[in-house]
């Protein structure tokens, strides 16, 4: 979380302050929607152009929100991600603002537009710099699944009196008593306008807590060329972000509701004023504003603090569903009280009605945040950024689609705008339209969210699934006990500094050199981007992983006999590799047997090389030494010819000298990285580890079974995942063990994406190739090709 409240509690001035940036974020929308009549209404603009001032900047708003989404999600700064773009975008929707509505009539209708769409394209700009960070500050303001709806509700609240007042200005624009005409209005008002909501605007950057980011190595640098390439990543957040379930449920709810809410909200003015009063809007006098003030009204002081209740009560789904049913009935109500000549009627109806828009944004954002959590649990990201772009850019999507139906809507019921009169049918066509389409959109979207399924219950498991991610980092995860190797000191006859003098491409060069000459092994790594553990391996796609790395290692080690992972040390004998085979051992007993049948099955079959009864299982304290002991002894007698042993951390092995008797050979794991070593100092380590394993292997042979440094990811201490340290460490440990003469199995083959919810994002890069099967560091050099 971006803040540092840990307790997930937010003090009320944090949930003003930035309900305080909502008012401005709806202020001005609510001001341009209301202001925009004065380009056709009193400076004489075509239709078309209105439409392409409605239309273009709202196009270039749904590409840019996007953008600043990722440029947000990974900004390093003192101020955290979000403050300083909150506080820039505020100044430039201010001053664009005021300066797009200064138009004279004396200069022409082209050069107003012309002028007018260049100054609003830089306050949709502005807009998005403001409102993606600043949506994206609310989503990680807590962690709390109730206090997250609280710090809606209150900038919902705060944010509705936008609403409220936005109507009144029909009333000033338009009253000769005030300004002479409406555009004169709209610049003086613009002024005003802008000026408050821009100090509005800055509240939330200048008062909301935030943690500094300039030392998170997880988020990706902003260079032009990584801004420039970012398409590829917000594709790629678009796409992932849809692969939670829960997340497009949202989305589309939104859509419809929001969608069809805006289709027919304009229709309310031309229902009172044709319906109620018989086409004489001068007699309709203050009633429409009322329609929209006091429905705005219901929503802040009623509709608002009723669904929170609800949702802390019920829970957010059924809080949703209820708060949408009685907007439904609202609707219904609407149609029997619109009554001519008893306007007062349908201000029964509205505080039903305005259950839906207030239920909707109150819940759904704070529904969102819990998203966010579950995206950081599934790919291992916080992006609230992406995340807030995505929902926003679909409820403006609605919006804009909202406008082309109501405008069919109008053609088909034959309703001509400004008509003094209209056809048979055509009004209580509208009316009919009015009540009938948010109905059916709002029972789509309720049909969608019936069956959500981030409860509060599952919403806590999230985030103490992720703090216990935070506080015991990885704990399934090689040797992750950062300090043990206590008796180490820096010795720099161990150092890299030779590493450190070589720029990038001597360092790839030699990289490649290495790679090239062929590993003595490498940890095998069979999943592809979509799998995880448990899903059935092909022969196919091991066929395929392992037709590339054959080429650059002696060895490979496997790490189950089951899923499909027993096809993988025939498949590797055939292209001339020799194998460790481990059986999967853990907690599951019937799973084990199965496990070192397979393995026992195979090593007859003269497929095995060297067998591992277990993989780090004493490290996740799944079972007893004395129970794995009894594993390694029966696969012992069963393939007595070929050396049997078990993989763990070397401090396992220094506190288990009964486990070492009986191990054939010592299947080590090396990780300085989990140490929290510095990398210049890596090979240091892995001296010092290894001078300790051999005070106790009573002579037995010692495998370095993994070792290696991840590319991206979390810190451990003073290690720092790092493409560049990776590199540094693959070359540093490659030439260590061949020049001690020791064997080596380095991990990994491939990164594993699966490992994010273990291990976080530093567990899902390890591989020497990535996700996608490619060389990470590819030669920069014509005369060396890997």
């Amino acid at each position: 979380m971006s803040n540092n409240i840990s307790n997930g509690k937010v003090a009320m001035g944090q949930k003003i302050a930035f309900g305080l940036g909502m008012l401005a974020n709806q202020m001005f929308p609510a001001a341009l929607g209301i202001f925009m009549v004065v380009l056709v209404q009193d400076l004489g603009f075509p239709t078309w152009m209105w439409g392409v001032l409605f239309f273009l900047p709202r196009v270039f708003d749904s590409i840019t929100d996007p953008i600043m989404g990722f440029i947000s999600d990974n900004t390093k700064s003192k101020w955290g991600r979000r403050r300083h773009y909150v506080f820039i975008g505020a100044i430039i929707m201010a001053i664009s603002f005021i300066l797009m509505w200064q138009l004279e009539r004396a200069d022409g209708i082209t050069y107003n537009f012309y002028y007018f769409l260049l100054w609003s394209l830089l306050f949709y700009l502005g807009l998005t710099i403001f409102s993606v960070p600043y949506v994206a500050m609310g989503y990680e303001m807590s962690n709390d699944f109730h206090e997250r709806t609280s710090i809606m509700a209150v900038s919902q609240w705060i944010g509705q009196w936008a609403w409220v007042i936005a109507p009144w200005f029909w009333v000033v624009m338009y009253d000769p008593s005030w300004f002479s005409s409406a555009d004169v209005a709209a610049q003086t008002l613009a002024i005003w306008v802008g000026i408050g909501c821009g100090l509005l605007a800055v509240v939330p950057a200048v008062f909301i807590k935030s943690e500094s980011t300039l030392n998170d190595n997880n988020l990706k640098p902003l260079t032009m060329k990584n801004i420039g390439s970012s398409f590829n990543e917000i594709i790629k957040g678009f796409r992932e972000a849809f692969k939670l379930e829960p997340f497009r449920k949202l989305c589309i709810a939104t859509f419809f509701i929001f969608n069809a809410f805006n289709t027919v909200a304009s229709f309310s003015f031309f229902i009172i004023v044709y319906y109620l009063f018989n086409g004489d809007a001068g007699a309709a006098w203050i009633w429409p504003t009322l329609f929209g003030s006091i429905g705005a009204l219901a929503t802040t002081f009623l509709v608002i603090p009723i669904v929170a209740r609800m949702s802390k009560m019920m829970g957010k789904k059924n809080a949703f569903l209820t708060s949408q049913g009685i907007s439904i009935f609202g609707y219904i109500l609407l149609w029997f009280l619109f009554v001519p000549g008893k306007p007062y009627l349908f201000l029964f109806a509205l505080p039903f009605f305005s259950f839906g828009i207030g239920g909707l944004f109150t819940l759904m954002m704070s529904m969102t945040a819990d998203v966010c959590d579950l995206d950081e649990l599934n790919f291992g990201h916080r992006r609230e950024g992406i995340f807030g772009a995505i929902y926003w850019w679909m409820v403006k999507f609605g919006f804009a689609i909202a406008g082309g139906l109501s405008g069919l809507i109008m053609y088909l019921v034959d309703f001509t705008p400004n008509a003094p009169t209209q056809p048979d049918g055509a009004v209580d066509g509208l009316r009919l339209f009015f009540s009938a389409f948010p109905i059916v959109g709002t029972l789509i979207a309720m049909y969608i969210m019936r069956n959500y399924d981030i409860t509060e219950k599952r919403a806590k498991e999230i985030s103490a699934e992720l703090e216990k991610r935070k506080s015991n980092k990885l704990i399934e995860s090689s040797s992750y006990l950062p300090g043990k190797l206590k008796s180490l000191i820096k010795n720099n006859n161990f150092n890299s500094t030779e590493l450190n003098l070589k720029n990038e491409s001597e360092l790839i060069n030699r990289y490649g050199e290495i790679l090239n000459d062929g590993l003595h092994g490498l940890c095998f790594s069979p999943y592809v981007e979509g799998q995880q553990v448990g899903d059935i391996l092909s022969a196919n796609q091991i066929r395929r992983r392992l037709d590339i790395i054959a080429p650059h290692t002696k060895w490979i080690r496997s790490f189950s006999c089951t899923e499909g992972n027993e096809l993988i040390p025939e498949i590797a004998h055939q292209k001339g590799l020799k194998t460790v085979v481990g059986a999967w051992i853990s907690d599951d007993r019937n799973r084990n047997d199965k496990e070192i049948e397979n393995l026992i099955k195979l090593a007859k079959a003269g497929l095995v090389d060297i067998a591992a009864v277990g993989n780090e299982v004493l490290h996740r304290n799944e079972i007893s030494e004395l129970e794995l002991i009894a594993y390694i002894k029966r696969v012992k007698e069963a393939i007595p010819t070929i050396p049997v042993g078990y993989v763990d951390a070397y401090y396992q092995f220094l506190e288990r000298p009964e486990l070492v008797t009986t191990s054939d050979v010592l299947l080590v794991n090396f990780y300085p990285f989990w140490e929290g070593a510095n990398n210049d100092y890596s090979v240091s380590y892995l001296q010092n580890m290894m001078e300790l394993t051999q005070t106790i292997s009573k002579g037995k042979k010692i495998i370095i079974a993994e070792t290696g440094w991840p590319s991206k990811g979390e810190n451990v201490q003073e290690a720092l995942p790092s493409e560049m340290n990776a590199m540094k460490y693959f070359i540093a440990s490659q030439e260590w063990a061949k020049n001690n003469n020791f064997e080596l199995f380095y991990f990994s083959s491939f990164d594993e994406s699966w490992k994010v919810k273990q291990e976080g994002t530093v567990g899902t890069a390890w591989g020497i190739w990535d996700k996608n099967e490619k060389l990470k560091f590819e030669l920069k050099t014509d005369t060396y090709v890997i």
